[in-house]
């Protein structure tokens, strides 16, 4: 069962059913059905796991589309989220296609 990391505590990962952005991997990237594991800081000594959860839903796309979206995963508007995304992946990243993965808890 792969990973999906978060660095902040959002508000969104205590519901039961949440999306969040990600890039698609090179290796293998993110299916429907796919089972997850749920961490805050997967690679620092504050790790801690938040749960599991399958991924129901997967959309191949350029970021969020409206700010209701972008506040739906934390981000104040798009943006914020761009901000955010800039700071965090750089310049080059905001013009590449991103998955919107849809979460749904399990256990």
């Amino acid at each position: 069962m792969r990973i999906i990391s978060f660095s902040q505590r959002w508000p969104k990962l205590l519901n039961q059913e949440f999306t969040t952005f990600r890039y698609p991997r090179k290796d293998k990237d993110w299916f429907v059905g796919e089972a997850v594991q749920i961490f805050f800081k997967s690679r620092s000594p504050q790790r801690e796991k938040l749960g599991d959860a399958i991924i129901v839903n997967k959309v191949l796309r350029f970021g969020p589309r409206d700010d209701k979206e972008a506040q739906d995963d934390g981000f104040i508007d798009t943006a914020d989220m761009e901000r955010w995304m800039r700071k965090t992946y750089g310049e080059a990243k905001l013009w590449e296609r991103i998955n919107k993965l849809t979460l749904k808890r399990v256990g």
